[in-house]
Parts: structure tokens; C-alpha cells; sequence
């Protein structure tokens, strides 16, 4: 039995950083598991689009898919955008979507890789204070995800973590370096959590000013490539289970 094509849908940005980010995420994950076809489709900006892929893999033959969207939290996009996008798919396709990447202790690592390679080290974890910047949503789902996140990071030993956002509500990351700050942090990072750059990500970086270290948006860190491949492999069980494999 053919695997599945993983289709992973980015939202697309008009910032060239973006789609470069998401094509070398994407490279790692074929690295990963060699054989597997994986393609990418964008909702808006950026070419190819989911669309135009899903109608480009039924004129191929294919029938199944795992549409996996490139998303940190289950907001709008996850819930609204992404799912109206495959209904109007060609209907010899039987789809699964997948789910978001978030949360799960893969991006957790990811974002600690992050950090150390801006220049922490595990010894500086009890007195740093983290900046956990995301994007931010006018959802309440995923702006308490966001806050359950950054609670499980904190007790994993650093000094204080603090959740912001970029957009849409509030604290700003600017805002949560201040508090870290008069908290008594020795030092103060900022740990993007955000998967490519882009508007937002820049945000991001300038509220970071008063910080002592910035770290890298996610990218293609191996972990998320990882992930990838794990929210894939969910998606296609019940098929498999089905089938009896």
C-alpha cells in the first residue's frame, strides 16, 4: 500500500523569508524518511497553492492525502481557513487533515536548541527569564495555549517564563522583558515561537530590544521536521488500523 503525500500548508507570506523557511523545513523532513512524497502549498501570497496542488495530485492519480497545516495553535486558520480549503478539493481525494503541531515537547526542545544557539547554555536556565513570543490570536483556545506552554517551560528550571504576543492581545514581548527585568532575571531571552520569518516575526524582534539574547524563529530545526512526521504518521493510523496493518 502507497503511502500517503504529505501536504503541508503553509499561510504564505508576502516576506521571501517565509517561503525559503517552509521549503528548507519541508527538505528536512524528506530527509527524514526517505521515500516519503511531501509537497507544500500556501493559503495566500505564495505559489503553489493548496488548491492548485490537491488538483494537481488527483490529475496525477493520487488518492490520499494527509494535509498537515503548518500551525503553532488551532485558531482560525486550523479551524475555518484550512478545512474550507480541502472541502473544495477534487472529490476523488480522500483527505485527513492532520493536527497542528502545538503543543508538544518537540517544540519545547526546539525552542531550548534556539536559545543555546544564541548563546545560553543549560547552566544559565535557573537564572534566565524567557520570552515565550508568539504570533498571538483573537482566539481564546489558542492564547491559553500559549499560556499552558509557557507554564510547563518554567518548571522545567528556568528562572521565570512569560508568555507575549505580537498581535492581537496582550502582553507584548517588549511588556514581558520589562516584567522579567524587575522580576530579577540576571538575564532575559526571547524565544520566538513562531515557525518562519515574517511581519510579525520582525515585531517580535524589535520588542526584544531590551533583551539579552533573541533567539531564532523555529524554522527547519530537526525537531520540527520531527513533529512533522509525527502529526503525519496520527493522521494516517485510522486508515492503517482500518486496513488492518
Amino acid at each position: 500500500m502507497q503511502a500517503p503525500v504529505l501536504l503541508v500548508i503553509a499561510h504564505g507570506s508576502r516576506d521571501a523569508r517565509h517561503a525559503a523557511t517552509v521549503h528548507a523545513l519541508v527538505e528536512r523532513v524528506r530527509a527524514q524518511r526517505p521515500g516519503l512524497r511531501v509537497e507544500t502549498g500556501f493559503l495566500d501570497f505564495n505559489v503553489p497553492s493548496v488548491q492548485g496542488v490537491l488538483e494537481s495530485l488527483a490529475a496525477e492519480g493520487v488518492r490520499d492525502v494527509v494535509a498537515l497545516p503548518l500551525l503553532l495553535t488551532r485558531a482560525f486558520h486550523a479551524k475555518a481557513d484550512i478545512p474550507a480549503v480541502l472541502r473544495a478539493a477534487p472529490a476523488v481525494l480522500r483527505i485527513r487533515q492532520a493536527a497542528v503541531l502545538g503543543p508538544s515537547p518537540l517544540l519545547l526542545t526546539a525552542l531550548e536548541r534556539r536559545l543555546y544557539e544564541a548563546g545560553l547554555s543549560p547552566t544559565d536556565k535557573s537564572s534566565t527569564g524567557v520570552v515565550l513570543a508568539s504570533a498571538g490570536s483573537s482566539d481564546p483556545e489558542a492564547i491559553a495555549v500559549i499560556a499552558d506552554i509557557a507554564r510547563e517551560w518554567w518548571h522545567t528550571g528556568w528562572c521565570a517564563v512569560r508568555p507575549a504576543f505580537a498581535s492581537a492581545c496582550l502582553p507584548r514581548t517588549e511588556d514581558a522583558v520589562r516584567e522579567l527585568r524587575a522580576l530579577g532575571c540576571a538575564r532575559v531571552a526571547v524565544a520566538p515561537y513562531v515557525l518562519a520569518p515574517g511581519f510579525l516575526p520582525d515585531r517580535i524582534a524589535r520588542g526584544a530590544a531590551g533583551a539579552d539574547v533573541l533567539a531564532a524563529v523555529l524554522g527547519p530545526a530537526p525537531e520540527v521536521a520531527r513533529l512533522l512526521l509525527r502529526r503525519y504518521d496520527a493522521a494516517r493510523r485510522p486508515a492503517l488500523q482500518a486496513l488492518g496493518a
